[in-house]
């Protein structure tokens, strides 16, 4: 059966279908393959599409199969508090499937079809778009599907973007075979296996030692997040991480790293409890998530390094928020159609990106949950840190995919930068990762316990670290742009 030849419901579900298999490249799967069967379908339907209107259902529907399946563990956070949220999940995923699905709608409408080379940069640009349109939610990219395999260091080269794009031309192309167009699946092939020996290339890259061995210990109190924040429990959960600080070990690690919002107090109203913490730590440099407050009132997700005495060497806030999660977009408009009760003071984001430098202590770029999922948050222009720390509460993904693919972010973090990170997880999964995105020591989900690794070296500066998403963006809108341009002046003629 030839599928360009499906109509009416029986094409649409394909395409629904050809999605949900193309989500299968992301955790807990990881199933790199089904880049050669979920893109393929989509393209080879949108060719057939007798309509920009009809490409564009095809193209919104396989966004829903891929973001339906991969966002599933978007329903867990209501599931905290069943009785009073459970109630929004389905919608929750309803309306995050179906918006980011509109992404690859305007891609499949615009691009022309039968060229595969219009589809794979407008479906590049609508991955692209939806990394930086309203905040930005760049997860579970196309080309992060190679994460692993040794394709993915290529992302060091290029960045996610351009891996991105990179494949999706090269599959897409390859399907040209369907459309007995050899040439351009012949170009293809040889993409697919230049970037195949790119990756196998850039993968024999050799990690240095560090002068100094850094030991690092990462601790997971596996606090869950219904019992978080009772205060019958904070004691609990408190003294879990002291004892898992406190272990003796031989050598004794150097920094200590806690998970994000690990302590239910204030840190700068209680100095006795943080001098205790360091205490616990037995001479080493502490890291954990607090809550901030400035002088004003306001209130930041936020981390305090102190030095071995437990004096404040730096804090950070946290300053990419989670719409809807840390804060409330357009509290005015919320207000207007009568929903106060949503609205609030919520976080207040901190003031952006910073390198904190314990003595004694390899520099380090810190990022809190969330913002380790956009690539341009692990990067400041003109300075370069020694390695990256992730605190994170993945409590709220539940224990099936969402761990994992918030997880795959940060190794993909690693690789785009060619530096080592750090990661310590409330529940898990707390890691060590190297600058070629491989997992050296970890602390599996749902345990407690800690984990002392190494800090590996780092690679030299990536040319992705230097350049951003900059070129690949201008080079998308470009072609986008040649395209639209080109067609407009085919229909005036």
């Amino acid at each position: 059966m030839d599928i360009r030849n499906l109509t009416g419901w029986r094409q649409l579900f394909l395409a629904l279908l050809a999605g949900g298999v193309l989500a299968t490249i992301n955790a807990p799967w990881s199933f790199a393959p089904s880049l050669f069967f979920g893109i393929p379908v989509l393209a080879l339907l949108h060719g057939a599409a007798t309509s920009k209107r009809r490409a564009a259902v095809i193209g919104w529907l396989g966004g829903i199969g891929y973001f339906g399946l991969t966002f599933f563990w978007i329903m867990e956070p209501f599931q905290v508090d069943a009785a009073r949220h459970g109630w929004i999940a389905p919608f929750a995923l309803v309306i995050m499937a179906g918006g980011f699905g509109g992404y690859w709608a305007i891609a499949f409408g615009l691009a022309k079809r039968g060229s595969p080379w219009a589809l794979a940069v407008f479906w590049a640009l609508a991955e692209l778009g939806r990394s930086y349109i309203f905040t930005g939610f760049p997860w579970a990219l196309v080309g992060y599907g190679w994460l692993n395999m040794p394709v993915a260091q290529v992302a060091s080269v290029i960045g996610p973007h351009g891996l991105t794009f990179v494949t999706l031309l090269a599959v897409i192309l390859i399907t040209e075979f369907f459309r007995r167009n050899y040439r351009s699946a012949s170009l293809g092939i040889v993409l697919t296996l230049a970037l195949i020996a790119s990756g196998f290339a850039l993968d024999q890259r050799q990690i240095p030692n560090r002068a100094e061995p850094t030991i690092v210990r990462l601790v997971q109190p596996n606090a869950a997040q219904s019992l978080k924040w009772l205060s019958e429990f904070a004691q609990v959960f408190f003294d879990r991480q002291i004892e898992l600080t406190a272990t003796e070990t031989e050598p004794m690690p150097d920094i200590v790293i806690w998970p994000e919002t690990a302590v239910s107090f204030v840190a700068h109203d209680r100095p006795d409890l943080v001098q205790y913490m360091s205490q616990s730590a037995n001479g080493a440099v502490m890291v954990f998530g607090t809550r901030l407050r400035d002088i004003e009132g306001n209130w930041y997700n936020g981390m305090y390094a102190i030095d071995q005495l437990g004096f404040l060497i730096d804090d950070y806030a946290k300053h990419h928020l989670v719409p809807f999660g840390e804060y409330v977009p357009t509290p005015w408009l919320l207000k207007l159609i009568g929903l106060e009760a949503m609205t609030g003071t919520g976080w207040t984001p901190g003031t952006g990106p910073k390198i904190i430098r314990p003595l004694g202590i390899p520099a380090f770029l810190p990022m809190i949950c969330y913002e380790t999922i956009f690539p341009q948050h692990a990067m400041i222009r003109g300075e370069r840190p020694d390695w990256l720390v992730q605190i994170t509460n993945d409590a709220w993904y539940g224990d099936f995919s969402g761990p994992y693919q918030h997880l795959d972010l940060a190794r993909a973090r690693a690789i785009e930068q060619g530096l080592p990170l750090a990661r310590a997880a409330n529940t898990g999964v707390s890691a060590m990762i190297d600058p070629k995105g491989q997992v050296v020591a970890a602390i599996p989900l749902n345990q407690q316990g800690f984990v002392d690794a190494v800090l590996p070296g780092a690679l030299p500066p990536t040319l992705y670290s230097r350049t951003g998403d900059v070129p690949m963006m201008v080079l998308l809108v470009l072609w986008a742009t040649w395209y639209l341009f080109a067609g407009y002046r085919r229909n005036n003629r």
